[in-house]
């Protein structure tokens, strides 16, 4: 039977773990590890203490998918691969690999010829690589074809790195792996992640709370004697990888594999952090594999030493490593938000002072919908006024954020529709309150606009009514004969005043706060304008409705 270790527990490759008393692992040297470019290793004593970690598989395109959860209050994470994984590999008689059903055997001559004697006795070891990809991430098509990728580059570098291991001539490197030639099988997942994930990893076992490009953990425990070599785990975060991708201009496949080669010379022994000579080995044997394997990009330490040599190094996440503050374009396709809705209003939020959509925030919108989250209005303006903003950047209509068939929470709340458009409610002013402000803006010349669902409704022409529309969007105003026709034409749900904002501050919101008397509300959100709207209504209550009509709760907003 071919067993794996975690610090916890034994697991055979199947999916039912055998729980072991962790006793029996008290002799045994360094029971997992985890490395970075530029951090040290974490001690033996720091992992014993989480014992209930449990896996949950689920789906993946082309392997296991999953995501790990622990049963205790630490979320530390001793393991993160799971389902053994066949290695589907071509046959090359050069390289003097051939396809099988359960892995990849790899004749122990010739790897690399230079660096090693053959032996004289011929030897298969089979190499169990498990590519992974983390729940969070997305089924983006380039992640998907990376781990695909990975799935033949990984192999080609256990091979590389295995064949200069016994003849080794540096002095810094741990040998505790010093020959595979005794064991059957290596076994080494590789997890492909977002900086989210990564993040947790770093701060549970580093106690350092931000992202980083590669951990690796290893799972070698010396003192065991076993048929299988429990290589480990090389965690990579995909988000940091694509930003360090674009600054040294080269593509994401060539940072993960020099992030995939970083993390296995850790698991060999390899650890740059220990002195200036132990860095200078490292950062040659890295060069040394990139260049055997003839793949692109310097070696993480060689860019990590450019970087400080030109002083560009960040302050915080040096070699490389970046915080998820700092997320820029071309790592959000690989993002999964944490939110299934997003309620934003418009006015201040999506429109800049001139009342539009700067192109910055449409492609902002456009990403956020293209990770599947669903973005509704909620706002003072009425529906047309939005649809015809959103227009102008290509995100009104059926398969924009707005539409006739959208949900959406309009005047101030008074107006909420919900699934395909439906109205699930509609408050309307006092038609008294009405009356009394109509009279009052023709006995003091006062624009004055009626919001009624669809339409805008004046009694007489005005500049500021004019821009209104011109300039926020809002329906043109339909000039009306007297008062009366006026409030016959519609419901009324809000009332808008223009003025001077001194004319708003000192007469009109004094006056009507005190002239409405509990019959309506007065609310200002613009300098020369005042609002009268129902009593106890709002854009927030307006929301809750609609959470309440789609069965969400507000942890999902």
């Amino acid at each position: 039977m071919l067993l794996r270790f975690s610090p916890a527990k034994f697991s055979p490759v199947s999916n039912f773990p055998a729980i072991v008393s962790p006793e029996l692992f008290s002799c045994s040297g360094t029971m997992a590890r985890i490395v970075s470019r530029a951090f040290p290793l974490v001690s033996r004593s720091s992992l014993n203490n989480n014992n209930n970690t449990t896996f949950l598989l689920s789906r993946s395109p082309f392997s296991t998918r999953f995501f790990v959860s622990s049963s205790s209050s630490s979320s530390s994470i001793s393991s993160i691969f799971g389902r053994k994984l066949a290695i589907s590999y071509q046959s090359d008689r050069s390289s003097n690999v051939k396809a099988i059903d359960r892995g990849v055997f790899v004749s122990q001559r010739g790897y690399r010829k230079l660096r090693r004697k053959p032996l004289k006795k011929e030897k298969q070891l089979e190499l169990d690589v498990r590519i992974c990809i983390e729940e969070e991430l997305p089924d983006d098509p380039e992640v998907l074809s990376i781990a695909e990728m990975l799935r033949l580059n990984v192999p080609m570098a256990m091979k590389l790195a295995f064949d200069g291991l016994k003849d080794s001539q540096y002095k810094t490197r741990d040998t505790s792996i010093d020959d595979v030639g005794g064991f059957e099988t290596v076994e080494l997942s590789v997890l492909l992640c977002n900086d989210d994930f990564i993040r947790k990893l770093n701060k549970d076992w580093r106690d350092e709370d931000h992202a980083t490009d590669v951990l690796s953990m290893s799972q070698h425990i010396p003192d065991l004697e076993l048929p299988v070599l429990m290589l480990g785990d090389i965690v990579i975060s995909v988000e940091t990888a694509a930003r360090q991708a674009e600054e040294r201009g080269h593509t994401l496949i060539d940072e993960i594999r020099v992030l995939m080669v970083h993390g296995l010379l850790h698991l060999l022994g390899f650890d740059h952090e220990l002195s200036e000579e132990a860095e200078i080995e490292m950062e040659k044997e890295e060069e040394l594999l990139l260049r055997s394997l003839k793949w692109k990009g310097k070696g993480l330490i060689q860019c990590a030493n450019d970087a400080a040599s030109s002083g560009s190094v960040p302050t915080k996440a040096s070699d490389g490593e970046a915080s998820t503050e700092r997320k820029q374009e071309g790592s959000l396709r690989f993002y999964k938000p944490k939110f299934n809705y997003i309620f934003c209003d418009m006015d201040g939020t999506l429109l800049n002072t001139k009342s539009q959509i700067t192109p910055a925030t449409a492609k902002a919108l456009k990403e956020a919908m293209s990770r599947g989250v669903k973005i509704v209005v909620a706002t003072g303006k009425a529906r047309p006024a939005v649809i015809s903003a959103l227009k102008m950047v290509d995100l009104a209509g059926k398969d924009g954020i707005v539409s006739e068939l959208s949900p959406g929470v309009f005047l101030q709340g008074l107006l909420v529709y919900g699934r395909q458009g439906q109205e699930i409610f509609r408050r309307n002013l006092d038609p008294s309150v009405c009356k009394e402000a109509f009279l009052y803006s023709l006995e003091h010349k006062v624009p004055l606009v009626a919001f009624c669902q669809d339409r805008c409704l004046t009694l007489f022409d005005h500049p500021l009514v004019e821009s209104l529309h011109t300039i926020y969007h809002e329906p043109k105003a339909e000039v009306m004969p007297s008062v009366e026709h006026l409030l016959a034409a519609s419901d009324i749900q809000k009332l808008l005043f223009f003025d001077t904002p001194e004319g708003v501050s000192t007469t009109l919101r004094p006056y009507w706060s005190e002239a409405t008397n509990g019959r309506a509300g007065v609310v200002q959100a613009m300098p020369d304008m005042l609002e009268i709207v129902p009593a106890c209504t709002s854009k927030g209550s307006g929301v809750k409705m609609l959470l309440d009509h789609f069965g969400v709760t507000s942890k999902e907003c």
